[in-house]
């Protein structure tokens, strides 16, 4: 595992209701918790996590994914609906994505 950054802990004040979203996914909260995903890695390969519409994703090196932000099928909650998400578009990245409370590890 590779420590891949730091989780955003500022991200939590964009959640709805504190911070007006009109999306319905809380867009703002995830754009926050993603930026700091966008960087190189240790060995020089590049990592990228995007968000365009219901659609996040996610790059390393030269594997490509996608994952959906699925209110319906997973929950109402946008800190689970990205985790699903970003966790399918790692899953077909082919690498292995881990969350904690602290910090996002990285398995290539």
């Amino acid at each position: 595992m590779v420590k891949l950054c730091d989780v955003n802990q500022a991200a939590r004040e964009k959640l709805p209701p504190t911070f007006t979203d009109k999306s319905g996914i809380g867009v703002h909260y995830i754009d926050a918790f993603i930026k700091p995903m966008n960087k190189s890695l240790e060995d020089g390969t590049r990592v990228a996590c995007k968000r365009k519409g219901l659609k996040i994703t996610f790059t390393v090196g030269t594997k490509k994914g996608e994952g959906l932000m699925r209110r319906l099928d997973v929950s109402k909650d946008p800190i689970v609906m990205l985790q699903a998400a970003l966790q399918e578009a790692a899953k077909a990245a082919g690498v292995e994505l881990q969350v904690t409370e602290s910090e996002i590890l990285l398995t290539p």
